[in-house]
């Protein structure tokens, strides 16, 4: 009998033995290390939290014994907290590491240039309108690519003084 469903009763206990430790040694360093390490707030964000699946799923497998496993873990979780300290510590190396916000549509007008660049079209930027339930595309001051993805709508307001937009609109 082929070997496909089930292997042995030794190879099934070392699975569930890996599975569970492993499981419990990636709980406690994410608490340790904080919300960050699966905040999926940048591309590298999201580089770790797929790193320390894929390395879990070795680990429950038995492909890498449980103690290099927990090395990698450690490892990936700490270069990810080096990173992220390292980008808010310098605006250039957060530049590179973190990429910048991209503004899709300011002021009645799509910014045909950058939503290209983004490969976004107007009908996701209508969907990301809608979803927030505005009718009108005159209420809309800006929509903005934010780095993690996310398309961020700002609503025209009344109001004045330095706005969240500054930042990403230069006069």
């Amino acid at each position: 009998m082929a070997k496909i469903f089930f292997t042995d009763w030794e190879s099934l206990l070392n699975v569930g033995i890996s599975t569970l430790i492993g499981f419990v040694v990636l709980f406690l360093f994410i608490r340790i290390s904080g919300k960050r390490t699966l905040s999926k707030l940048t591309a590298f964000d999201f580089v770790v939290t797929v790193a320390l699946g894929s390395t879990l799923a070795y680990m429950m497998l038995g492909t890498v014994p449980l103690v290099e496993g927990a090395e990698v873990l450690f490892l990936v979780i700490f270069m990810q907290y080096v990173f992220a300290w390292s980008a808010r510590s310098s605006k250039p190396l957060e530049k590179l590491i973190n990429s910048v916000p991209t503004l899709l549509y300011y002021n009645d007008a799509f910014l045909e240039e950058a939503m290209s660049k983004e490969a976004v079209t107007k009908d996701e930027l209508y969907a990301a309108i809608r979803h927030l339930g505005i009718e009108y595309m005159e209420d809309v001051k800006a929509i903005v690519m934010e780095v993690n993805g996310v398309l961020t709508v700002v609503q025209k307001s009344k109001g004045s003084g330095i706005g969240a937009l500054d930042e990403i609109v230069k006069p």
